[in-house]
């Protein structure tokens, strides 16, 4: 698990911290991407939401540094992912994702 301190708290949508945490977006939107939001209230979305996300992991500094100087490439890397997720989730092993099911589950 790369969260190791606990920083990160996955959140389901339509659920009430949810709609508080992302209340200025329409519903279409909040479902379009996957949002990362700041303690402060700063919210990052889609690819741009990568490198905030690893500035928050144990050794993601020069990733998040490698990513912020290539925002295009990185948001058509998510792009790209978003189109493909059914097929790429086929490769994950049922097990982990139970894991992680349960790993969220644990921190709501």
């Amino acid at each position: 698990m790369l969260d190791r301190r606990g920083r990160l708290r996955p959140l389901k949508l339509a659920t009430p911290e949810a709609d508080e945490l992302l209340h200025d977006l329409l519903p279409e939107q909040r479902e379009a991407s996957w949002h990362l939001v700041a303690p402060d209230g700063r919210r990052a979305s889609g690819g741009t939401a990568a490198a905030p996300l690893l500035r928050i992991l144990p050794a993601g500094a020069a990733p998040a540094a490698l990513l912020e100087r290539a925002p295009g490439p990185t948001d058509r890397v998510y792009g790209w992912v978003v189109e493909h997720r059914s097929l790429l989730s086929r490769l994950i092993p049922e097990a982990a994702k139970r894991r992680a099911d349960r790993r969220i589950a644990r921190r709501s």
